[in-house]
């Protein structure tokens, strides 16, 4: 790690203010659409593939995915060494959504991207998340496409800021942080390996092989794709040739649909799931735990995959219902939904100054979420204990859904761990002592079989020697017929 690691808050003033361009999109209108258009065109005059296709010649290979990745604090770091360790021979990482944390800022890539990865000895690619957009996209821009310079915002047709809004609209909207040339030079070079260099044609792409296509697409700050985008989805899509889709987005997660609106009509999951397109399996970043959904799409069964805990801070999974968009027991998540709720019980335990009512062990945690769920804990060893009332107490306040008919009414007792505390406690409630909970994926392709793998990342020594195996997927892979 660096000396001094970088450290922000969301109670940070000036963090909240370079984060802003989330909250002008969201109020005045996005301009992402009429930017990324015009970062398309300016790579199309540089000469790119105008499918954006990245030729991959083996039909036989092997690739790294993290998600989520640039805190650049101690939970990113713990996960290099067991990522190294179980991407050894692979050809190529993917980061899947937010590369770099808070805002984007192509400043920030030499401790969170090029010092964390520098002995990784393969190209890396990456889909944008809503964090990179955070400056205009600049920074994701320049270091995976080699952007030379910004664009400016809110000109042009594609500008969505129209009468008196559109001045207000400019005068708040971010710019670019000006580039340190020599700390991003220094960086570099420590990733400067022939072997280390990718050309990715811009910020979505399809990287194509005799045996898999990996389709990458660019959800922008508000999870959906313009009308340009989408009908190059549709066109890399098309065909028998099994299919693989990265997304900045999860399509499906914390048991709810989420099927990404294509600008002009459709969504991203109806390609997916259109049986003539084969796609086998869907993957998204943007929430920081990992969650698989075998979803039955008429005769085929579709892998829906959310893979977030590469780096930054712990989403909860306690806070996920017994699911119903596919049955509980074909359901799994890092961490557990008990090892979720005793790291948040710690959390507030620290933050309270009250270890004696809030600090769970994890057996105590799985026998609450047992009690108020209704799912038997994945452990043998944890099955048959019965909760304390002071366990159940805690799982209520902590947000583990009950199953009365008044659960929602009691919502507004209970401390936040969603999305209140992601905006306000998360980044200063971190904990530097593992375990971390962080994971990665490793993704094994032959002509017959995709094989899915997850690891988990601690920061415990034994861990990184011999990374623990949380979930794994075998897909065939056959191409459909016409």
């Amino acid at each position: 790690m660096p000396p001094r690691p970088p450290v922000f808050s969301w109670l940070m003033p000036s963090v909240l203010w370079r984060s802003r361009n989330d909250i002008v999109a969201r109020w005045f209108g996005d301009p992402v659409d009429g930017l990324r258009d015009r970062w398309v065109a300016r790579q199309l005059e540089q000469g790119v593939d105008p499918d954006f296709v990245i030729p991959h010649a083996q039909d036989a290979f092997s690739f790294m995915l993290l998600g989520d990745t640039g805190e650049g604090e101690a939970p990113q770091y713990a996960v290099v060494p067991g990522a190294m360790k179980i991407g050894q021979g692979t050809d190529f990482m993917v980061i899947a959504s937010d590369v770099i944390y808070p805002v984007g800022s192509v400043n920030d890539y030499p401790e969170k991207f090029f010092r964390p990865y520098q002995s990784y000895p393969q190209p890396i690619y990456a889909v944008p998340g809503n964090h990179d957009w955070y400056d205009g996209n600049f920074g994701f821009m320049r270091i995976f496409c080699g952007a030379p310079r910004p664009l400016p915002v809110g000109v042009g047709s594609g500008s969505p800021w129209r009468g008196i809004v559109a001045p207000v609209a400019r005068l708040l909207w971010r710019r670019p942080d000006q580039p340190d040339e020599a700390a991003l030079a220094a960086a570099e070079a420590l990733r400067s390996e022939p072997s280390q260099k990718g050309a990715q044609p811009g910020s979505y792409w399809a990287i194509d092989s005799p045996s898999l296509r990996i389709v990458g697409i660019d959800t922008g700050i508000r999870g959906d794709l313009d009308r340009a985008q989408g009908e190059w989805l549709r066109r890399v899509s098309a065909g028998p040739k099994p299919k693989l889709l990265v997304t900045g987005k999860p399509l499906y997660v914390d048991d709810a649909h989420h099927p990404g609106d294509i600008q002009g009509g459709g969504t991203v999951d109806a390609v997916v799931t259109d049986p003539a397109n084969n796609y086998v399996a869907a993957i998204g970043g943007d929430i920081h735990n990992f969650q698989h959904y075998p979803v039955k799409v008429g005769d085929r069964t579709l892998q829906y995959i959310v893979s977030g805990g590469g780096g930054a801070f712990m989403h909860a999974t306690h806070t996920i219902p017994k699911t119903t968009v596919i049955d509980e027991e074909d359901f799994k998540c890092y961490p557990l939904r008990g090892d979720s709720l005793a790291f948040y019980s710690r959390v507030y335990a620290r933050r309270l100054h009250a270890p004696w009512l809030f600090e769970l062990t994890p057996e105590q945690a799985a026998a609450a979420v047992e009690h108020r769920l209704g799912i038997q804990p994945r452990r043998a060893e944890e099955r048959g204990i019965k909760p304390s009332l002071r366990a159940r107490f805690v799982a209520f306040v902590l947000g583990v859904p009950g199953r009365g008919p008044g659960r929602r009414s009691t919502r507004w007792l209970r401390l936040p761990v969603r999305r209140a505390y992601v905006r306000v406690f998360s980044s200063s409630s971190a904990s530097n002592t593992p375990p971390f909970f962080k994971s990665f994926l490793r993704l094994d392709v032959s002509p017959r079989e995709l094989r899915i793998r997850c690891y988990a990342a601690t920061g415990c020594l034994e861990h990184e020697l011999d990374p623990p195996l949380e979930n794994e997927i075998l897909i065939p892979l056959e191409p459909r017929p016409a």
